[in-house]
């Protein structure tokens, strides 16, 4: 089984196509008029230059009447138009920005919870917690404050440049030896700040990795007293994520005293020259000091634009990252005109099955297994002989790769996934509760199951009385993957929670391997319960539990190797003969 074959990356017009299709699109009104109110500002701030010529000829020099009065009224009513509009953009900017957080985060998990679990496997859980978290803030400054004040400020510098032009076009034209020279500092270190993006992004992914690992393995870390080797993994990651923010961070403070400086020894040698041509007469005061506002404000624009240019770098880096993650395809989907698997008798079949993991040997050959309504069939064998993965085919957490496997006939692959799932529950070893109560947790398969309902579910668990011991009775938290429950509690929880499912078909996985002894028969009375009257398949490491199963498959290197009842199979004297008279040996010597 092959992975799917990567996607060329996407140019950088592509980005910003889909960005503006998919986030941009839906609130386009409200982008519309932050983008209006950004032009207004860089309207506004061109006009406030403008008027200076006139005013200060009007009020310094030609001493014009009513000019007291005007010309600070005009300039107060431009700032407070100005001021009115920044308020607006910035307003929605935050609203359009955090508004395409959200989409990000919902989208990228969406895709990331439907994923085949193959995919998810190929990277540490932490990599997606950073894309989710990361990831999505970079574009949002890009795709809101980067597009729309990187408008502004262009716009601004537009309108400053037109009022120069205005006063004095011999002039203006010597600042046209600054653009070139602006215009490559912005690229070069744009370049560098998309490349500190990216290294960040990477280390941002492996930090989440390693704080993760250290959190889930905090036993192992503490019985083995590596508390300092996990610190001083962590301060590693964190010294390379911080040498490639210390990167980006300087190569957009640098960026701006760049662009600042080139333009600052251009307005001296321009403040030179228009004050020769000002005594010389060809130039009034008034233009003279409008000239000098204006290439400040354009001055002060350029830089900003340099700061959103490195802004826009990292948001481009972000978003190849996030739709690289979302453009990935599952292998286990549907097929076209897929219909509901029906109730029926849910005989499960193998038919020369095969499968092996992407880039892996062969996991399973050849297999072949048939289960009946009401039967209890059992996988045993050696560690790592494939019973695991013959229990993953049958939901379609992988699909095989030769061979089939049916359901009362019908091929699952042309069924629904959600008619599959609906069909079967699953109990394993070291099942999974999530950080809720006890109540969300049992009716998790079924969210609208009365209260009554999940009651009669845990009784037949053997749960309702530790649970209405417990200080909240079912309204008790049980803390991260259930760690304030003991093994047996969390085991009788999942068995409730299969018991609400009611499905037909029973999947167990070594349910009752790692509990102690009292809790076993507790588990085990509960399973044999859950059991009657469905379609079981169990794995199960100790022999002792399969004896009263209809048939038993025994599994080794992804082959069925013998197959029969415990009495026929300890007759026969073959793999699982030995298996079982190990076993009893490991018994009488710890007895």
């Amino acid at each position: 089984m092959t992975g799917p074959t990567p996607e060329p990356e996407l140019s950088a017009r592509a980005l910003i196509a889909r960005i503006a299709g998919v986030y941009m699109r839906p609130r386009w009104k409200a982008w519309t008029c932050a983008m209006l109110a950004a032009i207004a500002v860089a309207v506004l701030s061109a006009k406030l230059v403008q008027i200076f010529e006139p005013a200060i000829n009007d009020l310094l020099v030609n001493h014009k009447p009513g000019a007291l009065v005007m010309v600070p009224l005009t300039i107060g009513a431009l700032a407070i138009g100005r001021a009115l509009a920044q308020v607006i953009q910035a307003s929605l900017v935050n609203q359009i920005g955090n508004a395409v957080v959200g989409d990000v985060q919902v989208q990228l998990f969406g895709k990331l919870v439907r994923a085949d679990l193959a995919h998810l496997r190929t990277q540490h859980s932490g990599a997606y917690v950073s894309s989710v978290l990361y990831d999505a803030s970079l574009i949002r400054e890009a795709a809101t404050s980067g597009v729309i004040n990187y408008t502004q400020h262009a716009l601004t510098v537009i309108g400053a440049v037109t009022v120069m032009v205005s006063n004095d076009l011999l002039l203006s034209l010597t600042l046209v030896a600054a653009a070139p020279i602006t215009a490559f500092i912005m690229r070069r270190f744009s370049k560098k700040t998309s490349k500190a993006a990216k290294g960040a992004m990477a280390e941002t992914s492996a930090l989440s990795t390693a704080i993760m690992e250290s959190l889930d393995g905090v036993r192992v870390v503490k019985i083995e007293n590596r508390e300092s080797y996990e610190e001083a993994r962590v301060a590693e990651v964190v010294q390379r994520r911080q040498k490639h923010l210390v990167k980006g961070a300087n190569a957009r403070a640098r960026a701006a005293p760049a662009t600042e400086l080139v333009m600052t020894l251009i307005t001296a040698a321009v403040i030179a020259y228009a004050g020769w041509r000002s005594q010389s007469g060809a130039m009034n005061v008034g233009a003279f000091m409008a000239f000098i506002l204006a290439l400040g404000l354009a001055s002060q624009s350029l830089r900003q634009l340099s700061n959103l240019a490195t802004v826009m770098a990292e948001g481009m880096s972000a978003a190849r990252r996030l739709f690289a993650a979302l453009d990935v395809e599952p292998e286990v989907r549907e097929q076209p005109g897929a219909a509901p698997l029906a109730r029926g008798e849910t005989t499960i079949a193998f038919e020369n099955v095969g499968f092996a993991y992407a880039g892996g040997p062969p996991t399973l050959r050849d297999v072949t297994l048939e289960v009946h309504r009401g039967e209890t069939v059992a996988l045993v064998g050696p560690s790592g002989g494939g019973k695991t993965t013959i229990l993953n085919l049958i939901p379609r957490f992988y699909d095989a790769t030769a061979g089939r496997v049916t359901i009362d006939g019908t091929d699952i692959r042309d069924v629904t996934l959600a008619s599959l799932r609906d069909q079967i529950a699953l109990v394993t070893q070291e099942p999974f509760l999530f950080d809720d109560s006890i109540r969300a947790n049992i009716a998790y398969a079924r969210p609208a199951a009365s209260q009554d309902e999940i009651e009669t579910a845990a009784r037949a668990a053997a749960a309702h009385d530790f649970i209405l011991s417990l200080p909240a009775g079912y309204d008790t938290l049980v803390g991260e993957a259930g760690a304030r429950l003991s093994g047996g509690q969390r085991q009788r929880i999942a068995i409730a929670r299969a018991f609400l499912k009611d499905a037909p078909i029973l999947l167990l996985d070594e349910a009752t391997s790692a509990l102690d002894t009292e809790s076993e028969a507790q588990v085990q009375a509960a399973l044999a319960r859950l059991m009657a009257g469905r379609t079981t398949i169990l794995i199960a490491h100790r022999l002792s539990t399969v004896r009263g199963a209809d048939r038993i498959y025994v599994i080794d290197r992804g082959q069925v190797v013998e197959t029969g009842d415990h009495d026929a199979l300890i007759k026969k004297r073959g793999l699982y003969a030995r298996l079982a008279r190990s076993q009893d040996l490991e018994a009488e010597t710890a007895a």
